[in-house]
């Protein structure tokens, strides 16, 4: 608990102050580790002052330092809602140095409200900030403080790379007072893993930049941390050596929660030697000490209630007069608006009117042009429909007269062929080799392939796509299949269609056949229906 105050403390007195060079905000700063309320209550005025003279930029910095203040004393809630309101003011104010401080310092606030993931986001963001102003200090701080997270969630890796990184900056920037924390915040590391030799040596690194620096609470802290690594290690007289050191500086400086911590630890070390005397004595003087830490607490608390109730109740004062004064402005502006709107109103009314009576008389006139235009153009539909009717009949009569012509002219080779067919069977030597020539030369007019080309151009006129939609169904479908496919849609029966085809009706049967396979289809279903329904 002590550690964790003393780091809290630390954190605290370390961060980068982007108002460094306002004296009134850095005797402030001085004063609220001496008397947090009196503090917080010339924060209060300047707070105060910065609203009536509607100076945002002093109000953000009021608050960021009052979050601050209040977060040293306990009052986490109160701290949280002071740094939400500077981070919304600095955001607004295109402030990025102002906002990087203060979401370093809701990152800590988080941090010791255990909500890590929290912290974590604040940090990131500010150390965002920090790389792209190329601020150096305040990359130190909040990367040490990442350190200090990863520290207490146990990932020492994560840890000491953050704090090595801090460390390198420390290096360029020559900065002891920032160094001397960085040191510390190894020697935490390794206490926490029980490496007590290079904890021992980062404490002692960072005591000896404290005290280059003067800074006689961070000197304080490290040599209580030394005589802890010394007690830790067995070696009790050179820890009260350490600790004595400590307490002396604690008393010159008046600081009691340190002189306590002294205390404690001197009772410590001399029960481990065994000198239960002297262990009595110091672990008593801390217990009375702690009580009077505790008195003077509570006393500085009651004080900083009520200042902390002040701001509350001023605040809220401030708010109900702006927002009264919203509200007077919101009347007159809407009284001033009511009458404009009324007198427009009027207007519009009166505009309307002669509008409306101009919309009607041309909405009357569009309607009677649209019933026109639609009356012409269902007109020239019908007549679109009638031609295609007309064409269709003519293409369909043309159809069935070619077919017909090829029928007969079939029916004529077909009755040419038998005569001469017969007349080959007499045997006529003299006339058997140019009847067999001509019976060769019908046997071949019975497939020309213009007559089938005519056709074919017909038939696609009347079936459009019939023929070309069939290969969905088959793609090893010959010209010869699309030509009994075709004349089957045709309806025409088996007889003409082996005339037409010129072949026997046996011939016939087995091309139905062979279709009815090619075109996949079931025993039982008629090949005329499908080819029908298609």
């Amino acid at each position: 608990m002590n550690k964790l105050i003393s780091l809290l403390l630390f954190s605290l007195f370390f961060i980068s102050d982007v108002n460094a060079r306002e004296d009134r905000f850095e005797s402030i700063f001085v004063q609220d580790q001496k008397d947090p309320a009196t503090a917080l209550a010339q924060l209060k005025r300047i707070y105060a002052k910065a609203i009536d003279d509607n100076d945002e930029l002093k109000e953000g910095k009021c608050l960021k330092q009052m979050g601050k203040i209040c977060y040293t004393q306990g009052h986490f809630s109160q701290s949280l809602e002071f740094f939400l309101k500077a981070d919304k003011i600095f955001g607004n104010a295109n402030q990025p140095l102002l906002l990087a401080a203060n979401l370093n310092d809701a990152g800590v606030l988080y941090y010791y409200m255990k909500q890590k993931d929290k912290a974590m986001n604040s940090y990131r963001k500010a150390i965002d900030l920090y790389k792209r102003l190329n601020n150096l200090t305040g990359q130190v701080t909040v990367l040490g403080n990442i350190g200090q997270l990863y520290e207490k969630r146990q990932l020492y890796d994560s840890a000491f790379y953050y704090q090595k990184l801090a460390l390198k900056i420390t290096e360029k920037l020559n900065n002891k007072s920032e160094a001397a924390k960085i040191h510390e915040n190894f020697g935490s590391i390794y206490e926490d893993l029980e490496r007590y030799d290079s904890a021992y040596v980062h404490f002692k690194q960072s005591l000896d930049l404290y005290q280059k620096d003067r800074n006689k609470l961070g000197s304080i802290e490290v040599i209580n941390n030394l005589g802890d690594i010394l007690r830790k290690t067995g070696r009790y007289k050179e820890s009260i050596v350490q600790t004595e050191t400590a307490l002396k500086l604690a008393e010159k400086m008046g600081n009691i929660y340190q002189v306590s911590s002294c205390c404690r630890d001197l009772g410590k070390a001399y029960e481990l030697l065994n000198n239960m005397d002297s262990a009595y004595h110091y672990v008593k003087l801390g217990y009375k000490y702690t009580i009077d830490l505790y008195s003077v607490d509570g006393a500085r608390q009651a004080a900083f209630l009520q200042v902390l109730y002040d701001i509350n109740k001023k605040s809220d004062e401030i708010i109900r007069l702006k927002n009264d004064r919203k509200v007077n402005r919101i009347i007159a502006f809407s009284s001033a608006i009511v009458v404009i709107l009324l007198v427009v109103l009027g207007f519009v009314i009166f505009s309307r009117q002669r509008l409306k009576l101009k919309d009607q008389h041309m909405l009357a006139r569009q309607k009677a042009i649209e019933h026109d235009m639609t009356s012409l153009e269902l007109k020239n539909l019908q007549l679109e429909e009638q031609n295609l009717k007309q064409l269709l009949e003519v293409k369909s009569r043309e159809l069935s007269t070619h077919t017909l012509n090829l029928i007969k002219h079939n029916q004529f080779l077909e009755n040419l062929r038998s005569t001469l067919q017969a007349m080959v069977k007499e045997d006529k030597r003299d006339q058997k080799k140019q009847m067999s020539q001509i019976l060769t030369e019908i046997n071949q007019s019975f497939n020309h392939e213009r007559n089938w080309k005519e056709f074919t151009a017909a038939f696609e006129q009347v079936h459009h796509q019939f023929l070309e939609s069939l290969k969905k169904y088959s793609q090893e479908l010959t010209s010869a299949d699309m030509r009994l496919i075709a004349l089957l849609k045709m309806n025409l029966d088996s007889g003409d269609i082996a005339t037409l085809l010129g072949i026997s009706t046996d011939s016939l049967r087995v091309s139905r056949y062979r279709l009815r396979k090619k075109l996949n289809l079931a025993q039982g279903h008629n090949l005329s229906a499908f080819i029908q329904a298609l």
